[in-house]
């Protein structure tokens, strides 16, 4: 979690985004994950929202993101980052795009670390370029092991590929 946060907040940085955006972009790093290791029959019985129907590995992002609505948080981007940072988000603003991106490319992941480092210098300029890279290899790699490809994944897929463009934090 600490490595996606520092990802993210030296994104946050060099896009120039204010002190409170800074933290923002670092806070959603630190609690993506929050949930990961908990027991997944228990988050999924905790959950207030219909998504009790997700695999095992992917529970802990919506139960986290429930947790926090629970407890007041009302940033729905922040939170819709963290409730779909493992499968994306057609709904993903930049926050959204750049915990699914930075997830997958933090440094300690072992798989092509010359791709992951290329994509990571890319960024955060290249958001959406970088992104459309990790959801095409997420997607090739479900397809070529037979397994379904979640709807919020190919979503995410179809608005990149569209070329829709968010507005950025300084114009919201």
């Amino acid at each position: 979690m600490a490595r996606v946060a520092a990802l993210l907040r030296g994104w946050g940085e060099v896009r120039g985004d204010g002190p409170r955006d800074i933290e923002r972009w670092a806070a959603v790093g630190y609690l993506h994950d929050v949930l990961r290791d908990a027991d997944p029959d228990e988050l999924r019985a905790a959950l207030s929202a219909p998504l009790d129907h997700l695999p095992d590995e992917v529970i802990h992002g919506p139960a986290a993101a429930d947790r926090l609505r629970q407890g007041g948080v009302t940033d729905e981007p922040l939170l819709t980052a963290i409730g779909f940072h493992t499968l994306g988000s057609p709904d993903f603003d930049d926050i959204g795009k750049a915990l699914y991106v930075a997830d997958f490319l933090e440094p300690g992941r072992k798989l092509q670390p010359k791709w992951r480092a290329r994509l990571r210098d890319e960024m955060p300029v290249g958001l959406d370029s970088v992104a459309k890279a990790v959801v095409g290899k997420r997607v090739q790699f479900l397809i070529k092991r037979g397994r379904p490809v979640p709807t919020e994944t190919f979503g995410l897929w179809n608005v990149l590929a569209k070329g829709r463009s968010w507005a950025s934090a300084s114009e919201v």
